[in-house]
């Protein structure tokens, strides 16, 4: 596995919570291989998405570049 960092710790920890919300809604129990194609690109889209924008917040105000 790859080391990472306390701040992508901390935004894998954001995109799970986020990830969370939407497994609530398909329901807990539900085995991936039983969702639809679309349920599944929701969930890597908001895993994604709120991956990205933790390290965005993350990053410094004078650091011009987002952290990956």
């Amino acid at each position: 596995m790859v080391d990472l960092t306390e701040q992508e710790r901390a935004a894998l920890r954001a995109a799970m919570r986020a990830m969370a919300e939407v497994m609530a809604e398909i329901g807990w129990t539900t085995p991936l291989n039983a969702l639809s194609e679309q349920k599944v690109l929701t969930l890597a889209e908001v895993a994604v998405g709120a991956f990205q924008g933790a390290m965005r917040a993350s990053a410094s105000p004078s650091t011009p570049e987002v952290p990956f």
